[in-house]
């Protein structure tokens, strides 16, 4: 069994693995992150196993019974006055049938003005995107492995364009109890635009993620390692504005080198109090450190902050962080135990 799911993440890998970063594909909001806790941890974490039912979102292989009967509603008031948000809930079947997770992701990017080729005014237009999941995860008997997978359904209207598709996600995670190590693979976006916005079909934003992750032993705190975009190698591009100039005028271009582009694949993340009703949570992301760099000007891009608290049968987070150099952005969760 685990030697034919092996073999099935390869030959999606195999089937789809060229360049998907920000740009060259529709439907990006897909891969923004699922919740305030996710995004306080670096922005992509995928191996926790426990009662967060958003985890479902962005890894279907983390849908356990622990998240039987919870739900989840997130919400950011992301950049520039676009509303940002997801949905998650999870339902216990029995012991046998295990849990099946059902999740919304919404965008909406507000009103535009809009013009003709004349520069006449033509009134204003909106632009929204939604995906609807459903996941279900199991255990494979006599193993430490667990697989999930979900299927999206995604709809998308941009002024007068609409566009609507399809994706699925499968993940495998690897649980040591007796370390409290897991370690997870994803391969998220695997699939295709039923109808397209002008004839004219899409790559959408395929992404595979490697995340591992443990609790010290003697540290209430859980560590988060996280590789990013591994369908694509090279993710960094020199700078212009970086290019140096010597005393005869020859110009030198910005190299991104290989210990750069590890560390642009890479995110690390902690939380402090995992397992209890207040946790702190710290991250970086180094993609988005060295993307929002400004030459001699520290603006702290790749940090991100958060707190969960739980009270009875609500848990309540939020995280700040800082998506671009203009402004920074907060993320708001509340958890509800419905048993």
């Amino acid at each position: 069994m685990i030697k034919r799911i092996l073999v099935l993440f390869f030959i999606l890998l195999n089937v789809s693995v060229f360049a998907q970063l920000g740009g060259e594909s529709t439907y990006q909001f897909l891969n923004l992150v699922s919740s305030p806790r996710q995004a306080a941890l670096g922005g992509k974490v995928i191996t926790n196993l426990d009662y967060d039912v958003t985890g479902g979102l962005y890894n279907p292989a983390t849908i356990n019974p622990e998240m039987d009967n919870q739900l989840a509603l997130n919400y950011s008031s992301y950049l520039g006055g676009i509303s940002y948000g997801t949905g998650a809930y999870a339902y216990t079947w029995d012991r046998r049938v295990q849990t099946f997770h059902v999740g919304m992701t919404y965008i909406n990017y507000g009103k535009f003005d809009g013009y003709d080729v004349n520069g006449v005014s033509t009134g204003t237009f909106t632009g929204n995107e939604a995906a609807l999941s459903f996941g279900y995860a199991f255990k494979i008997p006599y193993s430490d492995f667990y697989v999930g997978a979900s299927g999206k359904l995604i709809t998308s209207k941009l002024e007068q364009y609409n566009s609507l598709g399809g994706a699925i996600d499968v993940g495998v995670m690897y649980v040591n109890e007796k370390l409290d190590f897991h370690a997870a693979l994803t391969v998220r976006n695997f699939g295709t635009q039923f109808t397209t916005y002008a004839d004219l079909y899409e790559k959408l934003p395929l992404e595979v993620n490697l995340g591992l992750s443990q609790t010290l032993q003697y540290v209430p705190l859980r560590w988060h390692l996280t590789f990013e975009n591994l369908q694509q190698w090279p993710i960094g591009f020199s700078n212009p504005a970086r290019a140096t100039t010597d005393l005869d005028g020859n110009q030198t271009q910005e190299k991104v080198g290989f210990l750069n582009e590890l560390m642009r694949h890479t995110i690390i993340g902690a939380e402090l109090f995992p397992d209890r009703g207040f946790n702190l949570r710290m991250g970086y992301n180094f993609r988005r450190a060295e993307e929002l760099r400004i030459v001699d000007q520290r603006n702290f891009s790749g940090l991100s902050f958060g707190i969960g608290i739980k009270l009875n049968t609500l848990r309540f987070s939020y995280t700040h962080a800082r998506y671009t150099g203009a402004s920074n952005t907060s993320f708001f969760g509340l958890q509800i135990d419905l048993r």
